[in-house]
């Protein structure tokens, strides 16, 4: 995509609506993808730059950004408006209107270690039927691909990955699991995602990663962040225990 002039343009003309007294969302587009995910990430930057009084934060999503506010702050604050809402929305188009800079917030390239199938992937047959593959096509096809992060939500550090292969999509569960483990890699249609925690959940389990995906004493909590690049690696049930183990390890010392 040729670079836009502005954050707000004629390509991903913008709409707003309020969500609450205290929030409200920017829609960029209807589409998902890269394109799409780079110019919330930028204009979020921007604005995490650039905030303003009563500022609180914000939720990027798929083709949206959520933008969280005090309204007593706001309410004060000396900008075209009667509402909050309209002060808010004023500030915002007005800084959407500045000129995009060149580069967005740096991302990361992260290789995930993931055990397929077996104990700790019991829906990967599944995919295999639902697809017309064997088990061992839906672990070369899953660890094959190069998937975006597209977003961050359900529970905290649950990314929402796509760029999957086709031939995997496969619908949730019509009856979610009570609990899935933390670390549990799965598929939802044609999204791939890896649980942060155990969690109720319906998608199809695939394998799971001895990574911890998501820990408070972390600097960055959340191991993914939106518009990292994610890849996987088939390991085995020994080097899985391996990772688990030095994780511990480092826990406790």
């Amino acid at each position: 995509m040729a670079e836009q002039e502005t954050y707000f343009s004629a390509d991903y003309p913008v709409k707003f609506y309020g969500l609450s007294e205290q929030s409200l969302t920017i829609e960029f587009g209807t589409v998902i993808n890269k394109d799409l995910l780079d110019l919330i990430t930028g204009f979020n930057q921007h604005l995490l730059q650039n905030p303003f009084p009563g500022f609180i934060t914000t939720v990027p999503a798929y083709s949206t950004l959520t933008v969280f506010y005090d309204p007593l702050s706001v309410s004060v604050f000396d900008l075209v408006g009667e509402t909050c809402y309209d002060k808010v929305c004023s500030y915002l188009k007005k800084l959407g209107q500045t000129k995009r800079k060149q580069s967005v917030a740096a991302t990361d390239k992260i290789i995930i270690p993931v055990c397929y199938g077996g104990a700790y992937g019991l829906d990967i047959a599944t995919v295999a039927q639902t697809n017309g593959i064997t088990e061992n096509e839906v672990i070369e096809k899953h660890a094959s691909g190069l998937y975006t992060v597209f977003m961050i939500g359900f529970v905290p550090g649950f990314a929402y990955m796509g760029g999957m292969d086709a031939k995997l999509t496969t619908s949730r569960k019509t009856i979610p699991d009570a609990k899935i483990p933390a670390g549990a890699v799965g598929i939802a249609g044609s999204q791939t995602g890896i649980y942060p925690m155990e969690t109720p959940g319906g998608w199809q389990i695939i394998g799971r990663t001895p990574l911890k995906m998501f820990d408070v004493n972390r600097s960055q909590p959340s191991l993914l962040k939106g518009g990292d690049e994610v890849s996987f690696r088939p390991i085995g049930i020994e080097e899985f225990n391996d990772y688990a183990a030095n994780e511990y390890e480092n826990q406790h010392h």
